[in-house]
């Protein structure tokens, strides 16, 4: 008993949590927080899905990809600070409602960013956030003095960023793609240049479980993305045998993709070294092209009934860019150094397949189906013949 309270008593001075302790688990409060950012997601999906039927595809593309980032660093932020320092107190709780509302402002200027390419409001929403994470840094400095420095490189990086972001928005500047890119970049490089002093001591196992929980957020918000598209056309009695070989191709896909992943995502952890910020930054492809291929495959049933200005054959290119995208970052970090011979290509000619599936089935429905039988068919030659193999081959690289 008396060893618990001097815990607890620990955690109200904001000490970090202990990287080794047993049985880590995400909180009700980190939960609460990802229900938050479905609404985001969701809001951001149906916008890419309404500019995807009314053709303009390679304007939205790169603006939800800017929208998408800014999310999925939100939540980075939150969810590496939370790993290392969430302590539960009165506090820590209500300067994560403050992220929350930040969160929710965020998500309130999705829209005008899509038709109005206007980030004014989810700039907004940043500030509110970034004024709470600061703040949470600068509790950090003060009860932390091994990672002191490391906690103001933190807060003066976000500020920094952040005046970024105000100054290239609402001056005369004006938000161009290419300041856009250099600010992503400046906001990536602040972690690595603060961790570099001193490592904050986030837990292995917490990460993982938060990173998949939010995959598994990304895919729900996917098939039910599809599967409002689907209820629509059902309604409006336009599905045939096509709908059919669409919504099961669109289920095996997203049933492959949450195999492949969780059949590997325990591997590649290491806390040392450049290894977790590749894992952790590379996860944005995982995310993005998941949610893509939500927005898609619910495009796509538009396209199948006719109420959208794409071609099968383009939205198909689409599906197979989302799945190859996927299948990249699963093979670069999971099977291309460790397989040999003709077992390292099996997922770049799964790919190339993927690509020229278009070219031979004229209905997207087919299209659908015939990708999510090859990338099912990859999976499970993976499992069966691969798995073991490569299993052995990362123990003995270890």
């Amino acid at each position: 008993m008396s060893a618990e309270k001097n815990q607890n008593k620990t955690r109200k001075l904001f000490a970090p949590r202990d990287p080794e302790e047993a049985h880590r688990a995400a909180t009700p409060l980190e939960l609460l927080f990802d229900l938050i950012f479905v609404v985001a997601i969701a809001t951001a999906g149906q916008q890419l899905h309404h500019a995807i039927i009314e053709g303009h595809l390679w304007h939205a593309l790169p603006t939800y990809f800017m929208v998408f980032f800014a999310l999925w660093w939100a939540w980075m932020n939150f969810t590496w600070f939370a790993s290392a320092y969430d302590n539960d107190d009165t506090l820590y709780r209500c300067l994560t409602f403050v992220q929350i509302v930040g969160s929710l402002v965020m998500a309130a200027g999705i829209p005008a960013v899509f038709q109005e390419h206007n980030f004014d409001v989810i700039i907004i929403g940043y500030v509110i956030m970034r004024l709470a994470l600061v703040t949470q840094w600068i509790r950090v400095a003060k009860h932390d003095p091994e990672r002191r420095v490391t906690a103001y490189r933190y807060a003066v990086g976000i500020v920094l960023v952040q005046l970024g972001w105000l100054i290239g928005n609402f001056s005369a500047i004006h938000m161009t793609p290419l300041l856009f890119l250099i600010l992503v970049l400046a906001e990536l490089a602040v972690p690595l240049y603060a961790e570099k002093h001193a490592v904050t001591p986030w837990h292995p196992h917490h990460i993982i479980e938060r990173y998949s929980l939010l995959t598994i957020i990304v895919l729900g918000e996917s098939i039910i993305g599809s599967f409002a598209a689907t209820q629509e056309a059902f309604s409006n009695h336009d599905v045939n045998f096509k709908e059919i070989f669409l919504v099961i191709g669109g289920l095996l896909m997203m049933f492959a993709m949450w195999w492949g992943y969780f059949d590997r995502s325990h591997h590649h952890h290491q806390r040392h070294g450049v290894q977790p910020f590749l894992w952790g930054y590379g996860h944005f492809f995982i995310f993005i092209s998941i949610a893509v291929l939500g927005a898609a495959l619910a495009a796509a049933v538009d396209v199948s009934t006719q109420h959208a200005h794409i071609s099968s054959q383009m939205m198909g290119w689409l599906i197979a860019a989302c799945l190859a995208i996927y299948s990249t970052y699963i093979w670069l970090f999971y099977e291309a150094f460790y397989l040999s011979g003709w077992r390292r290509w099996l997922y770049p000619i799964t790919v190339m397949i993927l690509f020229l599936i278009p070219l031979f089935f004229a209905d997207i429905g087919y299209i659908v189906f015939a990708m999510a039988v090859i990338y099912i068919l990859r999976l499970l030659i993976s499992k069966l013949y691969l798995m073991k193999w490569s299993d052995e081959q990362l123990a003995s690289n270890k």
